[in-house]
């Protein structure tokens, strides 16, 4: 019976530790941790081009540098206007810099420095295993510094690859994940983020158990170590026989969804659609540019489009681009200056 006793006060000793452990681990990094609001201005799809609708959008993100966040792709894509949200509730206004969005990971700038910035440590989530326990903060439903704790319930790689040839990874979790989380960081119990909060997989539109990051590695390859670099557009690669429809003189093309007012894309002049329909089973909006080629490459499918990002993210010098798009079956040719960030 003693033995049972004893037993039982380990156990719960033990308890007392790991809650312990995980305070204080919550109350050193959400100083690291950012809340993110959001303003785009995206078409109506009513079929006038002169139409938009204005929304606010929330999301978390995370301190990686002294003055640069990592986050999401879908929290700041189309965002005009993003302010960052400190834990001592200073507000920094910031402007997109890098993205990926087939991986859905983001680099925001923010205009200055925060007063009293903590750099989160960026772990290799390669080492991290099936099982470990992890914790995510963010701002859910709106809830700043919200801490939510599980486990890595799985590793998951997409049939894509990214424009560096990387398989794409994602991260499985029961940890409770919410609308305004995404972008927020998923750390292991070292303090490490090893994840950044990308969806959840739902059927009645809340949690169910079954939330997805991407991988620390994914982030660090696409974003901190090459410059996927951000020009502003959503777009979407037409498949053959799209294209035929479109009326698209070769195999495929780029068809412009959205175009960020002050980017690069919307500096250039590219034009985003404006007529919302559903073929297959997919919503995308028509009547937007659908880019042919840029510089000395044709988008002919996945692959030419992968080799025309690895061409835009190794210029290293200010650069003179030309597109080719098709616009209201007219073919025309656009230019935008690239400089390095």
């Amino acid at each position: 019976m003693k033995k049972y006793i004893l037993m039982a006060g380990i156990f719960l000793l033990t308890q007392q530790i790991s809650a312990q452990n995980l305070a204080d681990l919550f109350e050193h990094n959400k100083r690291s941790v950012v809340t993110i609001y959001t303003a785009e201005t995206v078409s109506a799809g009513t079929g006038d081009p002169r139409t938009f609708t204005s929304s606010m959008g929330l999301g978390s993100g995370v301190l990686v540098r002294e003055n640069i966040v990592l986050t999401a792709a879908h929290v700041v894509g189309n965002a005009e206007e993003i302010m960052v949200q400190f834990f001592d509730g200073e507000v920094i206004a910031a402007a997109t810099t890098r993205m990926s969005r087939i991986a859905d990971v983001a680099l925001i700038t923010l205009d200055k420095a925060p007063a009293d910035p903590l750099v989160a440590v960026i772990g290799n989530s390669d080492e991290a295993r099936i099982g470990d326990e992890v914790f995510v903060v963010g701002a859910p439903m709106g809830l700043s510094y919200s801490l939510s704790r599980g486990v890595i319930s799985g590793r998951h790689s997409e049939d894509k690859l990214t424009s560096e040839g990387l398989m794409l990874e994602f991260f499985q979790t029961d940890a409770a994940i919410n609308t305004g989380n995404s972008g927020g960081p998923m750390f292991n119990y070292q303090g490490e983020v090893i994840g950044i909060v990308s969806s959840i997989l739902s059927h009645s539109g809340g949690f169910e158990g079954i939330g997805f990051a991407a991988t620390s590695e994914i982030a660090r390859s696409m974003l901190l170590s090459r410059s996927s670099k951000y020009f502003g557009i959503e777009a979407i690669l037409l498949p053959y026989e799209m294209a035929m429809v479109l009326n698209v003189p070769q195999e495929s093309g780029w068809l412009v969804q959205h175009v960020v007012k002050d980017s690069p894309a919307g500096v250039a002049g590219l034009k985003g659609g404006f007529r919302e329909v559903e073929i297959d089973g997919e919503e995308m909006l028509l009547g937007g540019d659908i880019i042919l080629d840029m510089d000395h490459i044709r988008i002919t499918g996945m692959e030419s489009l992968s080799e025309l990002m690895e061409y835009l993210d190794n210029i290293d010098n200010t650069v003179k681009h030309k597109f080719t798009v098709l616009r209201a079956g007219e073919i025309i040719e656009i230019y935008w200056i690239s400089s390095v960030l």
